[in-house]
């Protein structure tokens, strides 16, 4: 069976630079990428700007190497931020940009590193303000009926946003994606600070879990290990919440025989949006150890939900 977990492949490139891929850095994407396969990850995870394409370019060369590989997979890609010496020229500054030209070019680049004739998914990376839906959806529909993609993702956009596209797309939107973690929690903050004061401190987009709920739309969550920060990382002297979390994350797993870091992807699978987390590690053994968190979300105690979310937020809710 297919894991609801996606891999992100954003850090198996090496570094973003100019410089090519190393040898050992392809060792290490293939033994990444197998591990993912072991756990039952279908859904990899790319955009053009991660390490200046070298990540793309990397798992090209495992599809390449191995032509089976391909048929295992399920494949999106992201286009739209240009970052100065990587997609934009080096004075440029740090924009977004998704007019017709840029995103056709930022797809062709992506298929070329790829080495494949098309992805399951194409998503717009981040909304660009001179954008014009009307030219977007164009563009993608013609990306569509061309073969190129399957469907559209939309990144980091509000709930306007995503229902804007979804009025001027033939091509369906099957996934929005956003930061969401237990450290990034504002998508449950908004739910339980409902009419409180301190509800207005937090800008998660209103309703958005609930639009794509109702409309079919996968939700995919990036950033969802937090960096590592309650399941090993070190933790700022200062940040009394980060580890008190850590803490409350190792009893849970403890108690539940299952690494931390599993502890961490199933708070956000047990909520009923149907979150897909997006892995960002390169280590086989923390990549091993999110396979759990699926099966542990379905037995996660509701007072374990809310003990993981009060170390979190530093006090108990309102």
């Amino acid at each position: 069976m297919s894991s609801r977990l996606i891999y992100g492949c954003m850090t198996i490139g090496g570094s973003w630079d100019d410089a090519p891929p190393s040898a050992g850095t392809v060792d290490r994407a293939r033994a990444a990428v197998h591990a993912a396969l072991d756990a039952g990850i279908t859904d990899f995870d790319h955009a053009d700007i991660y390490a200046h394409g070298k990540s793309e370019e990397v798992f090209g060369e495992l599809l390449a190497e191995d032509p089976e590989l391909r048929r295992r997979v399920r494949l999106q890609t992201k286009c739209g931020v240009r970052l100065p010496g990587n997609t934009a020229a080096p004075g440029a500054p740090t924009h977004y940009r998704l007019d017709r030209d840029t995103i056709r070019r930022g797809l062709e680049g992506s298929l070329r590193r790829l080495r494949v004739d098309s992805v399951e998914r194409f998503m717009l990376h981040r909304p660009d303000p001179l954008a014009d839906p009307r030219e977007v959806a164009g563009i993608l529909d013609e990306l569509r009926k061309e073969g190129l993609i399957r469907s559209v993702g939309l990144s980091n956009m509000s709930t306007r946003q995503v229902s804007r596209y979804q009025q001027v797309l033939s091509t369906p939107v099957t996934a929005v994606q956003l930061e969401l973690s237990l450290r990034h929690r504002s998508f449950v903050e908004q739910q339980i600070l409902a009419n409180h004061p301190e509800g207005a401190e937090h800008s998660f987009p209103e309703g958005l879990l609930e639009y794509c709920a109702a409309d079919g739309i996968e939700v995919q969550a990036w950033g969802a290990l937090a960096r590592g920060l309650y399941t090993g990382a070190p933790i700022p002297p200062e940040d009394q919440h980060a580890a008190a979390t850590a803490e409350t994350v190792h009893r849970i797993a403890s108690a539940h025989g299952v690494a931390g870091e599993a502890v961490v992807l199933a708070w956000l699978m047990k909520h009923p949006g149907g979150i897909r987390p997006v892995l960002g590690t390169t280590d086989p053994e923390r990549i091993a150890a999110c396979a759990a968190a699926e099966e542990l979300a379905s037995r996660l105690g509701h007072e374990d939900w809310y003990a993981l979310l009060t170390a979190a937020r530093g006090q108990s809710v309102p």
